[in-house]
């Protein structure tokens, strides 16, 4: 929809203060994006297509192409045919061609998919770099939960079509649900003694651990019950929750398109 793909049922899009349906030329010239994967003319080199591509966008100039190459770090095959690319460079190339224009906004689809650690290193510091250097906005469609949350700043989760979460990473995984791993002297007493506990959610085993899912950051106050209770605890640990953990948390599980 932002591309105007597709047009919207309802609502609106606004792109640096202009309204994509009544100032779409405005709107659209603030935007570059890859849909998928980027296509080019195998046969032709990677400067050729960027100039083809610059053709057809107004103000853009050849000395751009050379800039963008530059910036994509492929200035020392520009002149190599787009055929003999790794899929890796391919997707530079076609973040590249995204930046001929100077957008403020870049929206990839999957942009690691596909490419081997190297190529996704690549792409991942190719990204945090634009979006320091030069002040550039991403928008990110992604069912690599990793990789966004190595990646981005902010994150939504739509489920069914509906806009579910959205927030800053941090913010979102230091939200709802945590697990505690507990080691403790007398697990069988450790576990009755925590199951009454009303921030805790349920409590399992793990060979000799004890795994604690609470309501929030309560470990300091379990490891007081316990002790209180003359139970000695040999450890206490929060597990790190992971954007993967936390959409399966507020999907329930059935991770719904």
């Amino acid at each position: 929809m932002i591309t105007g793909l597709v047009h919207p049922d309802a609502g609106e899009v606004t792109i640096g203060g202009f309204h994509l349906k009544s100032q779409f030329k405005a709107a659209i010239s603030l935007v570059g994006a890859i849909v998928e994967n980027p296509a080019f003319y195998t046969y032709l080199s990677a400067y050729d297509n960027l100039k083809l591509t610059a053709n057809l966008l107004p103000g853009v100039i050849r000395k751009r192409v050379d800039e963008v190459l530059e910036i994509a770090g492929l200035s020392d095959r520009a002149k190599d045919k787009v055929g003999t690319y790794s899929l890796g460079m391919k997707q530079r190339l076609g973040i590249a061609g995204a930046l001929l224009n100077r957008p403020k906004l870049i929206i990839l689809d999957e942009p690691t998919n596909g490419l081997d650690p190297q190529g996704m290193k690549e792409i991942k510091e190719l990204i945090a770099q634009l979006a320091a250097e030069q002040d550039i906005s991403f928008l990110i469609s992604s069912h690599q939960l990793h990789e966004v949350e190595q990646i981005c700043t902010k994150a939504g989760v739509i489920r069914k079509g509906q806009l579910i979460a959205e927030g800053k990473v941090r913010q979102l995984l230091a939200s709802g649900e945590e697990t505690v791993e507990i080691v403790a002297s007398e697990p069988d007493k450790a576990e009755q003694l925590l199951r009454t506990a009303s921030e805790v959610i349920s409590v399992s085993r793990s060979q000799n651990q004890l795994i604690v899912r609470t309501n929030g950051d309560c470990s300091f106050k379990l490891n007081q019950l316990l002790m209180a209770s003359g139970v000695h605890v040999r450890s206490i640990s929060r597990r790190t929750r992971t954007l993967e953990q936390f959409f399966f948390d507020i999907t329930e599980g059935d991770g719904g398109p």
